[in-house]
């Protein structure tokens, strides 16, 4: 099992160095990889659902540090950590220029980034960034996709789409990474499967729906899903990676059951959680360690590499 954590995107951890101290010390501990989120703009009031939460409200106050801002800055003071986009929201840039900074990032970090892709939810911001229309989300982030993956390989490039259109271009170097930078895409509706299908070299779904873990049950079921779309698109299910965003619970906090929550408890129930999910098909477990303080982030990072890691391996 390969484990990933989160670097903060807002509010007072999120400076250089708390964002630098957190990524130099999961690399140092061993973790495989640091995730980076996406937003550029908020709301002062949003009528879009948050899907993560029971209330249904995104938990910010309207900070974030641009993503591809912390990538440049992780990947130039880390060696081994990949670095991972967890997940950006491609409707909202531009894709020969998102292409542009996601192929120089490779480059530059040694071939390092995975790109993680969603096609967003809030709907102010796309109307803020001048975005393609809300409800095309879908078929944009197809579109910006296939943009991607020829100008990683293709030179010089022409494309002619619904969305987005260029002829002759040249748009080098390549990534380092060959064919390309793994895509991972998130989400785990039916949409998001498919497109993994598709499209992905990976799954990356939020294990937290309406603020409870998806139960390894439902994670067999949506892999089934996977592997029969995958097969169906003539392609081996076995070359995607599934990386799955776990929450960790504090101790004492049930199920509406009374049952135990999955990543809840012991040192030993949670390494049992996670050679559960190993066991179903999961490379990969994420997890926000994320806390009030980077000295906490920290804590919470390093006890989890000395009491629970040891436990799985």
């Amino acid at each position: 099992m390969r484990y990933g954590f989160y670097l903060p995107t807002r509010g007072p951890t999120a400076t250089r160095d708390g964002i630098l101290s957190l990524a130099r010390e999961g690399e140092r501990l061993g973790l495989h990889s640091a995730m980076i989120a996406d937003h550029i703009v908020f709301p002062v009031e949003s009528q879009s659902p948050y899907p993560y939460t029971v209330d249904g409200k995104h938990p910010s106050v309207g900070d974030a540090l641009e993503t591809f801002s912390i990538l440049g800055v992780v990947a130039g003071a880390t060696e081994r950590l990949r670095l991972v986009t967890s997940v950006l929201v491609l409707p909202y840039r531009n894709p020969v220029l998102t292409a542009k900074m996601v192929a120089s990032l490779d480059v530059l970090s040694g071939g390092r980034l995975t790109l993680g892709v969603g096609t967003g939810w809030l709907q102010e911001e796309f109307e803020a960034l001048g975005s393609a229309a809300f409800a095309e989300r879908g078929r944009v982030t197809d579109e910006w996709i296939a943009i991607f993956k020829q100008l990683w390989s293709q030179s010089p490039a022409s494309f002619d789409g619904r969305f987005y259109r260029y002829a002759d271009i040249r748009c080098e170097p390549f990534p380092v990474q060959r064919p390309h930078p793994p895509i991972w895409v998130g989400g785990h509706s039916r949409a998001a499967l498919r497109r993994a299908a598709r499209l992905g070299d990976g799954w990356h779904p939020v294990g937290a729906v309406a603020a409870s873990p998806l139960p390894p049950d439902e994670m067999r079921a949506h892999l089934a899903t996977l592997r029969q779309l995958t097969e169906a698109e003539g392609r081996d299910f076995a070359d995607l990676t599934i990386s799955y965003k776990a929450p960790l619970y504090d101790t004492g906090i049930p199920l509406p059951d009374g049952s135990r929550r999955p990543f809840s408890g012991a040192a030993q129930e949670i390494a049992g959680d996670i050679r559960g999910f190993a066991s179903i098909g999961v490379h990969e477990l994420i997890f926000d360690f994320r806390g009030q303080s980077i000295a906490e982030s920290i804590e919470r990072l390093q006890r989890f590499a000395a009491e629970i890691m040891p436990l799985v391996n």
